[in-house]
């Protein structure tokens, strides 16, 4: 992601709308109509924004313990009519049950808890979290 880890700043993703286009540029660049959005941890600041203003996009989002939650109101999350599927492990004490917190308000929302597993519950747990996630892919052809 443009800003994060070793990549050098990046100023068109400076601002949520800048993420919108960042990522609506990447998907388009990559011939991808309505993906399953999957989207861990810091991946939050691109993703949430896409989903509120593209959401029309995708054909399911999978947030894993996402940041920014906090960032919109229910409100706004209830007006995404997307098939999600919630994920976390139950060892993340912190940003797990924060993201679930404000993600439940997403209507066609599903919860699925990783035992034993922390915040990169796909590296702590990846056969548990792949099954979650396989199963809630099958569901949406």
């Amino acid at each position: 992601m443009p800003g994060y880890g070793d990549s050098p700043p990046a100023e068109m993703v400076a601002t949520a709308q800048g993420r919108v286009a960042f990522l609506d540029h990447v998907l388009q660049e990559l011939g991808m109509w309505r993906p399953v959005l999957v989207s861990p941890s810091m991946s939050g600041r691109f993703a949430l924004p896409f989903l509120l203003a593209r959401g029309d996009r995708l054909a399911g989002f999978v947030p894993i313990a996402p940041v920014g939650t906090k960032d919109y109101t229910a409100e706004q999350y209830r007006r995404v009519q997307m098939p999600t599927l919630i994920l976390y492990g139950d060892r993340d004490t912190s940003l797990g049950p924060q993201a679930l917190q404000s993600l439940q308000h997403l209507p066609r929302h599903r919860v699925a808890v990783v035992p034993d597993a922390g915040h990169a519950c796909y590296l702590d747990k990846p056969e548990d979290f792949h099954r979650a996630l396989l199963g809630f892919l099958r569901q949406l052809k």
